[in-house]
């Protein structure tokens, strides 16, 4: 089993703990299968799936496609030293990004 927590505070060293244990219980399903436990981020189907289900449903957020998808990428190139993008760091990098880490506090 992956360490979600040490990776998540790689890239946010100053991550709150209560809030990523709160994201590593909402996706505690997703994170437990290989295949879904990390983002393709050369994959559209999988960008598609991180914007419309994570940012604009479970985040709310109402900015364009191309400024969610934008987000996207400046997270997947913030990550590219690692060859697998832990879904559970995507989504936290995120919602630090756009303000929303309240959602998971």
């Amino acid at each position: 089993m992956a360490d979600w927590a040490a990776d998540i505070k790689k890239y946010a060293p100053d991550a709150d703990d209560a809030v990523v244990a709160n994201i590593l219980k909402t996706y505690r399903l997703v994170l437990s299968k290989q295949d879904s436990a990390y983002v393709a981020m050369s994959d559209a189907t999988e960008v598609a799936t991180v914007r419309e289900r994570f940012l604009k449903k479970k985040l709310g957020l109402t900015e364009d496609d191309a400024t969610l998808d934008a987000a996207i990428a400046e997270v997947g190139k913030r990550m590219k030293a690692d060859r697998t993008k832990s879904r559970a760091t995507v989504y936290y990098l995120l919602a630090e990004k756009f303000g929303k880490l309240d959602v998971f506090a």
